[in-house]
């Protein structure tokens, strides 16, 4: 497959015939190759032949998470094995993986989407990237790998950990991009200023960042402490991997879902109902290329909202608001629905604290309690008693005025939270221990 953008700038209305004419094609295929779906569709009382536009996608049932797991590990190919090139799976920290596959043609495709990634981050064939994303059977490495290779760029295959020596490496190699998740990236900005390096004297230049949600204020960060542009990206090893969707450098509001390969809804979490452009809600993404592994209208339980609006750099392709969380990442305490973004938005507008927190969430009798564990700078911890009890009453006070709910706040030595060489642990929530 050639690598190439024509796709980006399609007129909306033969961008949305290619669709039909996808979705039609991958609807037969597994009605007919995937007996879970053949099943589903039955119950749902739909056909292939019944979804004549992209309006009747609402008339097909989701597939979720679950049906994954009820199905482990095959039993969702439309594919033989004998068509089978890669295998991945997710890491399993409830029960089973999931398990997902590829063929040629679709690990073809998975290249040519994350060089289009890479592309609207301002890369090229003369970049270097540096890639912090963990490889095997998570996505994230070798997805942000042949990427890279298919774009004709540099790769520093590193993958996660040994942190002094990405650092080194850093130093030594010059790459210009990095690839992993935002949290590492602030884990390694740490260490490097622990080990005497100036991190904003790098040849970086760009951050692909994604794997977990991210704020605002986090890109600020790290920004201003490695002197980069911090660009997120998204994705999902059950949809495909990275490369899903891509915030471009020229707008840097909202990622461009790659609607050529997928469609992508946005849902009420709690009804199931399609939600207008604008609107926040749940995603929900259909599959139209994957050949070995299609998923139909697949719950990602992934929070954010469509952007219709044209981006000034031209791609038609809808944008996606960063996600703010996940629906199965919610807190429900005290009755009060908690999402772990909204107190980070507290605690990064608070001078004087670390972009490193805690959740800490128990019961005392029949009573929910949200504990918030949060770093301070070197200079504020060492700080007179005072000032550190006017900081805990802030945040006390922000956070219940955000979500309506008290809060414990313990203010911590800096450094003294666990750092994560990939998605960052947010929550302990000890009511399920």
């Amino acid at each position: 497959m050639i690598y190439n953008e024509d796709f980006e700038t399609l007129p909306r209305e033969v961008l949305e015939a290619l669709q039909l004419k996808r979705l039609k094609q991958v609807l037969d295929r597994v009605y007919h190759t995937v007996g879970f779906y053949h099943k589903k569709f039955e119950e749902a009382h739909v056909t292939p032949d019944d979804i004549q536009s992209l309006a009747d996608l609402g008339r097909l049932p989701f597939t979720v998470k679950q049906d994954l797991r009820d199905n482990y590990p095959f039993g969702l190919f439309s594919v033989p094995m004998s068509n089978i090139v890669r295998l991945h799976a997710s890491s399993g920290t409830t029960g089973k993986p999931t398990v997902v596959a590829y063929t040629k043609r679709d690990i073809e495709t998975w290249a040519e989407l994350m060089a289009r990634s890479f592309a609207a981050a301002g890369l090229t064939k003369n970049d270097i990237i540096h890639n912090a994303y963990g490889y095997g059977l998570f996505t994230g490495g070798l997805g942000a790998h042949y990427g890279a290779e298919k774009l004709g760029a540099s790769v520093i295959p590193m993958s996660g950990g040994s942190t002094k020596k990405q650092i080194m490496l850093l130093q030594d190699f010059g790459p210009t991009a990095i690839c992993c998740t935002p949290s590492y990236l602030l884990f390694l900005s740490e260490v490097g200023e622990e080990m005497g390096v100036d991190m904003r004297s790098l040849r970086l230049r760009v951050g692909i960042l994604g794997a977990e949600p991210w704020s605002e204020r986090i890109r600020q960060e790290i920004e201003k402490r490695l002197d980069i542009t911090a660009l997120d990206i998204y994705g999902l090893s059950e949809i495909m991997g990275p490369g899903v969707a891509m915030e471009c450098i020229e707008g840097r509001h909202g990622l461009h879902v790659f609607e050529d390969n997928f469609i992508v809804e946005v849902i009420d979490p709690a009804t199931g109902e399609v939600l207008p452009y604008g609107e926040k809600g749940e995603i929900v993404f259909t599959t139209l290329t994957k050949e070995a592994f299609p998923l139909i209208r697949y719950r990602t339980r992934d929070i954010s909202r469509l952007m219709p609006e044209v981006c000034k750099c031209g791609r038609t392709f809808v944008r996606m608001e960063r996600v703010s969380g996940r629906s199965d990442d919610m807190l429900i305490i005290r009755g009060v629905n908690v999402f772990p973004s909204q107190i980070e938005s507290v605690l990064m507008e608070i001078e004087g604290l670390e972009p490193h927190y805690q959740l800490i969430v128990d019961r005392e009798g029949s009573l929910d309690t949200l504990e918030v564990r949060v770093e301070v700078s070197e200079n504020i911890f060492s700080d007179e008693v005072r000032k550190l009890q006017n900081i805990e009453k802030r945040i006390v006070k922000d956070v219940k005025d955000i979500i309506g709910v008290s809060v414990k706040v313990k203010l911590v030595e800096p450094k003294s939270l666990q750092r994560f060489e990939g998605k960052a642990q947010r929550v302990i929530d000890k009511r399920n221990i």
